[in-house]
């Protein structure tokens, strides 16, 4: 009968629902709606009147008068020590950069030292003003910016547009807004024992710390950690890659003059570039108090030991192998997970650390997107102005191509690309044809190793069950990031998003961990630690543990008792004292609470030992 009555009731409504003259409560809409998203935008662009940014200018990289295309192009120059930096899509010499000296370097941490004892001092509002200044100039100049980094590292504009400055307001939009709740003195509680401190943990400056960044975005990577360390109230000295060095002096003065707006000393960030057989000296200085290292495992080794000298802490971020699992409940999703997919392998031309290097599938939806991947991969253009731009070099070419030869040697089905490309119009440019490989398999070089390249990789697992996907997605050594695909309500989707080992995982989605300011890092051969986020922001800080009396004025202070003070006196009945001390405050039932309570008193009187 209740049954009945249920369906009666809900056929009632959906009549009433039908009925309902809503065209007569349209015209309430519009305001409504125009109400909420004003709010919306309100909340979220406001701010203090003194809080509002300042205008500056920053002049552009120069380019040499005459446009020379280099036949060979490399950053090393014969009988020279100046790096040599090139245009990777064009050849075009860009200009020469004098590499620092260790004197250089020291010279450099000297003058961060000197301007971050004075900025320490600020408050974390007088530090919003600056990235705020900063934030506005980045957006009034970021066609500029991109443009600087496309010419510098090959990337297409869009691929700039969203590695470069998306990230990078986000991160000092999140760090204006949350830094100072990350950083304010937080409260930890206290016990039975202790109950008149007050205990506070408070996030202090370290004074200069460095950070040593890859060449893939080379404006990202330098004013990420310029970012972190200056809300912290740290000095900061970024070590740019020889790589990517033409535009280092311009991005650095992006952030110099927003201190500069503010009347703080530019001296605050440093950027140097060097050879590799100097950079040592930056990372055992002992004038450094935190470093930051992005780039490979086998450089990572020496930059650890080389901290080691001077019991530097490290955090470091090693690129992955990171996996787009698709469960067979993303079926009705395919033509949109598709388009992540290509976004997510082909950014950047793949040189992304959290770029998607492997596609594992489950059986149900291998097949429809071998058949949707091909044609798009194969449909690929290459040069700035189409689909995927230039490589920073030719260094890798060789082993990609014998990534992919081996690959195809063990079963693999090549169906676009494998080769180097000589573009037509730019044949001193460092492309490489956009790569799909199917068929791939976990014994395979290429499912193990990083290709750092447009190579796109799809592996069949044996079924759809978590276990399954799971063996082959925690397979390589890697462990920074992951992506899953399926319905949320999928058992498969969720025990798949707990297994996968990552350092962050995105579900239906790619890479959006980083775009949230949620802190980012690997295990196992990505690295340890993390930047960015709260976590980040606090592994900045010189984290110092205060406990202080909760009561002062009353006199509620610890004073030593009786049995325990020196000389002692007795020290079997001041050994059973403190064991009551212990029982009071930890024992797990009221009877051995009593009994703890017992011994104190009972042993609290001691005669005094001559």
């Amino acid at each position: 009968m209740a049954v009945e009555d249920l369906v009666a009731w809900l056929g009632e409504f959906s009549d009433l629902v039908r009925d309902f003259p809503a065209n007569d409560f349209v015209f309430l809409l519009a305001p409504f709606i125009c109400a909420v998203v004003g709010g919306l935008i309100l909340y979220h662009t406001h701010t203090d009147y003194w809080e509002k940014p300042k205008r500056y200018t920053v002049p552009v990289p120069k380019q040499p008068e005459e446009c020379k295309v280099l036949e060979h192009p490399s950053i090393k120059l014969p009988n020279s020590t100046a790096i040599q930096c090139y245009a990777p899509a064009t050849g075009q010499l860009l200009g020469l950069v004098n590499p620092s000296t260790p004197a250089g370097i020291d010279r450099a941490i000297v003058q961060a030292q000197a301007a971050q004892e004075k900025w320490a001092e600020t408050s974390f509002g007088e530090r919003r003003k600056v990235l705020r200044t900063m934030l506005q100039h980045i957006l009034d100049n970021q066609e500029q910016i991109c443009k600087v980094s496309s010419l510098d590292s090959g990337k297409t504009m869009i691929d700039a547009q969203l590695g470069e400055i998306l990230v990078t307001v986000e991160k000092l939009q999140w760090t204006i807004r949350h830094g100072e709740a990350a950083l304010c003195p937080s409260r930890r509680p206290t016990n039975l024992l202790m109950s008149y401190k007050r205990n506070t943990v408070r996030y202090e400056p370290l004074g200069v710390v460095a950070a040593l960044v890859s060449w893939n975005y080379p404006f990202h990577n330098l004013l990420g950690p310029v970012i972190s360390s200056l809300f912290a109230g740290n000095g900061v000295v970024v070590k740019v890659s020889e790589q990517t060095c033409w535009s280092a002096a311009y991005y650095t003065s992006i952030a110099r003059g927003a201190l500069v707006a503010h009347g703080h000393s530019p001296a605050l960030v440093q950027s140097v570039v060097c050879w590799p057989q100097t950079a040592g000296h930056l990372t055992s200085h002992p004038g450094i108090s935190h470093l930051t290292f992005i780039g490979s495992r086998p450089v990572c080794h020496h930059v650890a030991a080389s901290a080691a000298k001077s019991l530097t802490p490290v955090v470091a971020e090693l690129g992955g192998k990171d996996a787009a699992i698709i469960c067979d409940s993303a079926a009705p999703d395919l033509a949109r997970i598709v388009e992540t997919l290509l976004r997510g392998t082909f950014q950047a031309s793949g040189q992304n650390c959290i770029g998607i290097e492997r596609i594992i599938a489950a059986p149900g939806v291998y097949d429809r997107l071998v058949a949707a991947l091909e044609p798009r991969v194969r449909a690929m253009r290459l040069g700035l102005d189409r689909d995927v731009g230039a490589m920073v070099s030719d260094a890798s070419f060789a082993r990609l191509e014998a990534l992919v030869d081996d690959a195809v040697a063990r079963g693999a089905r090549l169906l676009a690309g494998g080769r180097r490309h000589a573009h037509p119009d730019h044949p001193a440019g460092f492309y490489f044809t956009p790569t799909f490989l199917a068929d791939v398999t976990p014994d395979m070089a290429v499912a193990n190793e990083e290709c750092f390249g447009p190579i796109m990789t799809l592996l069949r697992a044996p079924s759809s069950s978590a276990a399954d996907l799971l063996a082959l997605a925690n397979a390589p050594a890697f462990g920074l990031g992951a992506s899953v695909y399926g319905r949320e309500s999928d058992a498969v989707v969720r025990a798949v998003v707990r297994g996968v080992r990552a350092g962050g995982v995105a579900v239906n989605d790619f890479a959006v961990f980083y775009a949230v300011q949620l802190p980012f890092g690997g295990v196992g051969g990505s690295g340890y630690g993390r930047f960015a986020g709260e976590e980040g922001l606090r592994g900045l800080c010189n984290l110092k543990s205060v406990c202080e009396d909760r009561f002062p004025a009353l006199g509620l202070r610890t004073a030593i008792p009786p049995p325990a003070r020196y000389p002692v006196a007795d020290q079997q009945r001041g050994w059973r004292f403190v064991r009551g001390v212990v029982g009071l405050g930890y024992a797990l039932t009221v009877a051995d609470r009593l009994r703890a309570l017992r011994d104190i008193l009972g042993n609290m009187k001691v005669a005094r030992r001559d």
